[in-house]
């Protein structure tokens, strides 16, 4: 299929105007066919960006520059009409002076390469909750993801319509007289990056870099910067939530999806193997939901992706065996260390290297006798990913391609807090629920930042959506409102709302593993069979000031290591000092930033919180 095949004249339009601004060698229109994936792979390895891995069947390890390892936050637009309407948590340059800057660095960006046009679908095909896109883009390494990511290439065509998604991507790198990449990750200078969302033209363009979410534009730049504008215009939800299937030991079935900033377990949640007999997890998404409205008032959700996208330091037998499995074959592997037998190895994945190992620069080194390393002068990136098809993974649930989505019964926010926030809570109401994501954050530690004047402080992630949300996030807070007061449902048809936290700390304790006083990954299933008998309204609960807790013996204890059920009537209490310094926290330094886009429904349910404490 060539340019001219395109049967969709606007589509058509757009690829001809973009091939005479980029001027790429040669124009492929992509069939995401497994021949095209396997031809555009060899052209890698043989450009030597690539590395077949012996150990794990058709999978591959890439390079990246170090000046191109992770999402690039300040060169990152939300490009409204409007500087308000981009709101106070992100980056705002016009429209007109934008365009106009990338256009200059769009002009011959792609010669010496070759422009891939990439039909693809954010959700099952045909799902009434799916949207299209098109991406346009000079990297083998983007289409290769892409194929894993999304349903891409020509079963797409006949679901596109007019409005599609345009994405336009380049690496930023012109190979001009007859230049070659010679193995080098191809991508621009920091100053010449520019990941670009343009709201209401619901158009992308990002240029400079190749890594990631500053690449896969159906990852983070649609799935949820442009997503979370379509969500707002059209009445649904678009969210940075995992979307699991939990079922009882009866064989009842709930549906629940979470929030979570990053380094809080929210894939390991997705994917986790119960502790408690009779229980059963399964996977239906690790990373975003998009949850719309069914005819009978509930919100159903789908995952828009295909693949994990998932960070690989840390993930190990213990903390997510799933997602090794998952990753064992068909895997595309970015910035892991490669071992002498032809295996990725990378920090926290449960033993230690033997021999030799080529670190992510590129660099021979001897391994370390533990599976751990000094900070900065790890052998793969903190940020090391891990690009995996869905449907190997082995708890993934049988319904997790239904195109009408899965009903939603629950939603948990969470952050990692050593100190305040209980093992859990549930809000009284659907406005409290979204005051208990408004406030979500993470207290910052000396491995997180560089200043340790941070350190102790709460970086505040609302949502876990700050650096994902496409417009201001004051107006985010509204439409969660709004979306409580649909007139389409009524309050006993909307999930339940949670706040979890795996992370409370007692670094005094001995007995405590690292001082952690709930042990997490498996264990988490005892706080979600909480959560599932709350959905169904048992009375395993007492009122507290913020909010409903489970009653003494409400949870499954059966089998806990003795250190953790005798720190547990500490991390199920509340900590009125503690919540008060919070909500003077939240008054003082968080809710202020919103200005008059704060909903009054949040001020007064920080007004309640503040009152309930004090009595």
């Amino acid at each position: 299929m060539t340019v001219n095949d395109i049967k969709n004249a606007k589509i058509k339009a757009w690829v001809e105007e973009c091939v005479k601004m980029c001027e790429p060698d040669s124009v492929v229109v992509c069939d995401g066919s497994r021949a095209e994936y396997d031809r555009l792979m060899k052209k890698c390895v043989d450009a030597g960006l690539a590395t077949p891995l012996a150990k794990k069947p058709n999978s591959f390890l890439f390079r990246s520059l170090p000046s191109d390892v992770a999402r690039v936050e300040n060169r990152t637009f939300i490009s409204s009409v409007k500087e308000e309407d981009a709101g106070p948590t992100n980056h705002w340059i016009a429209p007109k002076e934008l365009k106009a800057t990338m256009k200059g660095l769009y002009k011959g960006c792609m010669h010496g390469r070759t422009m891939y046009v990439l039909p693809f679908c954010m959700g099952p095909l045909g799902s009434p909750i799916a949207k299209y896109g098109v991406e346009l883009t000079d990297s083998e390494y983007v289409v290769l993801n892409m194929d894993i990511m999304t349903r891409a290439g020509e079963q797409t065509w006949q679901y596109l319509g007019d409005d599609f998604i345009p994405c336009l991507h380049s690496v930023g790198k012109p190979l001009n007289n007859g230049e070659k990449d010679n193995g080098i990750w191809p991508c621009a200078d920091v100053d010449h990056k520019y990941i670009s969302h343009f709201p209401e033209e619901h158009l992308i363009w990002s240029y400079g870099s190749g890594y990631g979410g500053n690449a896969l534009l159906g990852k983070k730049c649609f799935a949820l910067r442009i997503a979370t504008v379509l969500a707002r215009e059209e009445g649904w939800l678009a969210e940075h939530m995992l979307i699991l299937k939990l079922t009882n030991p009866k064989g009842e079935v709930k549906y629940i999806t979470g929030a979570f900033p990053s380094a809080c377990g929210k894939t390991n949640l997705a994917m986790l193997i119960p502790t408690i007999p009779g229980w059963k997890v399964e996977t239906v998404g690790d990373d975003i939901a998009w949850m719309k409205f069914g005819k009978d008032g509930r919100l159903y959700a789908i995952n828009p992706e295909a693949g994990f996208f998932g960070v690989a330091p840390g993930t190990s037998e213990e903390s997510n065996k799933n997602a090794l499995v998952a990753a064992s074959k068909n895997t595309i592997f970015t910035n892991c260390a490669l071992t002498e037998d032809g295996d990725v190895w990378w920090e926290g994945i449960g033993y230690p290297a033997k021999g030799k190992l080529v670190d992510w620069k590129g660099n021979v080194r001897e391994a370390l006798p533990k599976d751990k390393s000094p900070k900065g002068e790890e052998f793969a990136h903190p940020n090391a990913r891990f690009t995996a098809p869905a449907k190997q993974c082995p708890c993934i649930a049988s319904d997790w391609e239904s195109p009408e989505g899965v009903p939603i019964s629950a939603i948990l926010f969470g952050g990692r807090r050593p100190s305040t926030i209980p093992l859990v809570h549930q809000a009284r109401s659907w406005a409290h629920g979204v005051f208990l994501g408004s406030i979500v954050g993470s207290e910052i530690t000396a491995a997180s930042t560089i200043n340790a004047a941070d350190v102790g402080k709460i970086r505040r992630d609302p949502f876990a959506i700050i650096p994902f949300c496409g417009y201001n996030m004051g107006d985010y807070f509204q439409h969660w409102i709004d979306v409580g007061n649909n007139p389409s449902t009524n309050a006993d048809k909307l999930p339940k709302i949670f706040y979890v936290n795996w992370f409370r700390k007692d670094d005094d304790n001995a007995d405590l593993p690292g001082g952690f006083m709930w042990p997490g990954y498996g264990e988490n299933s005892r706080v979600l069979a909480w959560v599932f008998d709350r959905c169904d309204g048992k009375d395993n609960f007492i009122d507290t000031p913020i909010g409903y807790m489970p009653k003494e013996g409400a949870l499954n204890t059966d089998g806990l290591s003795d250190c953790y059920k005798k720190a547990l009537p500490e991390i199920l209490k509340v900590d009125r000092e503690g919540w008060l310094k919070e909500v003077k926290d939240i008054r003082e330094n968080h809710y202020p930033k919103f200005g008059k886009h704060l909903p009054k429904e949040l001020s007064a349910c920080l007004d309640d919180l503040e009152t309930r404490l004090s009595k």
